[in-house]
């Protein structure tokens, strides 16, 4: 018996990784006789995240006219909510010829040798307009710049979007590189299950944990009375730039392991990669959270942003929104945050009282970043020591 959230738009979760294996090897032979397709890598990372039942309850990839509706309204075709397209796009004008109800082998393009990661049966294969591409670039970025990463790494899939179901035989390189890290939702809900939480706060992070991510954590679980916390990092393919996960993991656990209370957080991730859509990327964090069994996100300043595209509270805002009242998580809103020369510890700055902007040393993933690509040291108002001597070891390491 579970006291766990309901996932979302069921009442059980839906996975669609192929577990037993003498199915799976079937599926694998069989495969060998289909057309086959290699995917992008954004499309390899929605068979995982589909696979892993973080995107319960849908079954496959959207067509055009779904994606359509999603961009402009967040609705599927049958009145889901649901932020974001989750579509296989690919430049390779031979899928024309695919036919409903075909079942095509989907090679993955992360792993070498391109092995089939999926069997996906066709429903169609259509072709996005100029006009479809900026519809759902201007609804889900905000934006049609090519200079935004999301934009550009969406266009780059290509313009042919091939819908239907899917079977997903693994799980990428995830499990391989990330062996103690990376969960499915339903792995994540027995831990919670077992460790006796209902109550559980995800804090989504591309980025290793600096005093303000630390100090947010904390607050969230006290101000909640939250059973613990979830920390849930982003495995999958970042921008250039971005701390790569393995250094980022170490970092984190080191921090977990010397300054949070015994048992109250739990680091796991998941195969995806980072889209860089601001407030409907915050959304797509939500549904996946509650599918992993947490009651509330925590939303702060420019989440899931990148440059000056999003205002700074925006991926607050959107869930004010009507149509996403059917989300049973809630969100925790963090404000601002800076470290108090006044009172020694980081704190939310509309909370602080009898401060000047001269009593806050300001925090940034991104400062922290340029810091260390100068090869300056952290100050402890930014990392603990033990975080930045992980992180100064890489990058004085050729990062």
């Amino acid at each position: 018996m579970t006291n766990l959230i309901l996932p979302h738009g069921s009442n059980e979760l839906k996975t669609l990784y192929i577990d037993d294996d003498l199915a799976r090897a079937s599926m694998l032979s069989a495969a060998a006789e289909m057309r086959t397709l290699e995917i992008s890598s954004a499309a390899a990372a929605n068979a995982v995240m589909l696979a892993a039942g973080y995107f319960n309850p849908l079954i496959g990839y959207m067509n055009k006219e779904e994606a359509l509706r999603v961009s402009r309204e967040m609705l599927t075709l049958n009145d889901l909510f649901w932020p974001v397209p989750i579509v296989n796009l690919t430049t390779d004008a031979n899928a024309l010829d695919y036919t409903h109800g075909e079942e095509v082998a989907l090679k993955d393009p992360n792993v070498e040798g391109n092995p089939v990661i999926a069997i996906q049966r066709i429903e169609n294969v259509e072709k996005l307009s100029d006009e479809d591409i900026d519809v759902i670039v201007t609804n889900v970025f905000g934006t049609h710049d090519d200079n935004h990463p999301g934009v550009s790494a969406f266009k780059k899939q290509g313009r042919y979007i091939i819908s239907g179901s899917i079977e997903v035989l693994n799980y990428s390189y995830f499990p391989t590189d990330f062996p103690q890290t990376f969960a499915t939702a339903p792995q994540i809900r027995e831990k919670l299950t077992k460790a006796g939480w209902s109550k559980v706060v995800a804090f989504q992070t591309r980025n290793p944990m600096h005093r303000a991510h630390e100090e947010l954590c904390k607050m969230a679980l006290e101000q909640l009375e939250a059973d613990g916390v979830l920390i849930h990092m982003t495995l999958g393919k970042l921008k250039e730039g971005d701390i790569p996960g393995d250094v980022r993991d170490a970092a984190i656990r080191k921090m977990v392991d010397i300054y949070f209370p015994e048992n109250s957080a739990m680091i796991y991730g998941f195969g995806f990669d980072m889209m860089y859509a601001g407030p409907r990327e915050a959304l797509l964090h939500a549904v996946f959270r509650q599918n992993a069994g947490c009651t509330h996100l925590i939303v702060g300043r420019d989440h899931a942003g990148v440059g000056d595209y999003y205002s700074p509270f925006g991926a607050q805002e959107i869930f004010d929104e009507a149509v996403c009242s059917s989300l049973k998580i809630d969100i925790f809103k963090a404000d601002h945050t800076a470290y108090s020369k006044k009172l020694n510890k980081v704190v939310m700055m509309k909370d602080a009282k009898d401060h000047n902007k001269d009593d806050f040393v300001l925090l940034s993933g991104t400062r922290v970043r340029e810091m260390l690509a100068a090869g300056q040291d952290l100050p402890p108002e930014f990392a603990r020591k033990e975080v930045a001597e992980i992180l100064m070891a890489y990058y004085q390491g050729g990062a």
